[in-house]
């Protein structure tokens, strides 16, 4: 039901992805190879790479697509409490740091950590290999929040232009992951990056403000997002900072 993609086929048009009624919604296509080169076709696209040990390369598109606009962050009491220690410990030196792109194959790693509510990780060898490849080429990039030299939480993604795509995030104590989103939100903010990309829907995400919107729409914003002049200087930005 779904083509098969051989290393230099490529990808079919979105609208071809199945639908619910095909009881895989969003599935695009199977095959090809996670090089940096096929990612960066895939996400200007607005498709990604998604699937589990054992299975074939599964490429997605899916409608809607969730997205979290970056002025629409939401922080809760207890999270904003955390993020202002966390902001006078930046500020001051302190035992919590927020850094970017410091140890970004570290936060990948941190990612594919198994976790109380899954059973196994799809960030693979592959997955590692390609994504750190778009890391060395200035294309993906990592948040990480670091308490005493030691790595706490992150996130990290691709950006194309003024277009952030979101993969994946980690926590080893409560909210670390949080802070480091916090951190990146209001960077990409701050640089004139409106939407994050955030794939598919979950309650997690939902919670955080992400929302979901119809593909045409999300590709509508990609397709100008991505051909903006790239972000050069990633560096964390204090919260009192409201412009460049």
């Amino acid at each position: 039901m779904i083509p098969w993609l051989d290393l230099d086929t490529p990808f079919p048009d979105v609208s071809l992805a199945l639908t619910e009624a095909d009881g895989a919604p969003g599935l695009l296509a199977a095959g090809g190879d996670l090089s940096p080169r096929r990612l960066l076709q895939a996400y200007r696209r607005g498709i990604f790479p998604w699937f589990s040990e054992g299975q074939p390369i599964l490429w997605w598109s899916t409608d809607p697509r969730m997205a979290l606009y970056t002025d629409r962050l939401k922080i809760s009491a207890s999270l904003g409490k955390t993020l202002r220690k966390a902001q006078k410990s930046q500020i001051e030196g302190g035992p919590l740091q927020v850094r970017f792109d410091s140890a970004f194959e570290q936060v990948m790693l941190g990612c594919a950590e198994p976790r109380r509510d899954s059973a196994g990780t799809w960030i693979s060898d592959d997955i590692l290999r390609g994504y750190t490849g778009l890391h060395r080429m200035g294309y993906a990039h990592s948040s990480e929040l670091w308490r005493d030299g030691q790595l706490v939480g992150g996130a990290y993604g691709v950006c194309i232009g003024r277009m952030f795509f979101g993969e994946s995030m980690f926590a080893r104590e409560t909210d670390a992951s949080k802070i480091a989103l916090a951190y990146l939100v209001h960077f990409l903010k701050m640089n004139d990056v409106s939407m994050i990309d955030c794939q598919q829907e979950t309650s997690h995400l939902a919670s955080l403000g992400a929302v979901p919107i119809p593909r045409t729409e999300f590709l509508a914003h990609v397709r100008r997002a991505v051909e903006a002049e790239p972000i050069t200087d990633w560096q964390p930005i204090d919260f009192l900072q409201t412009s460049r």
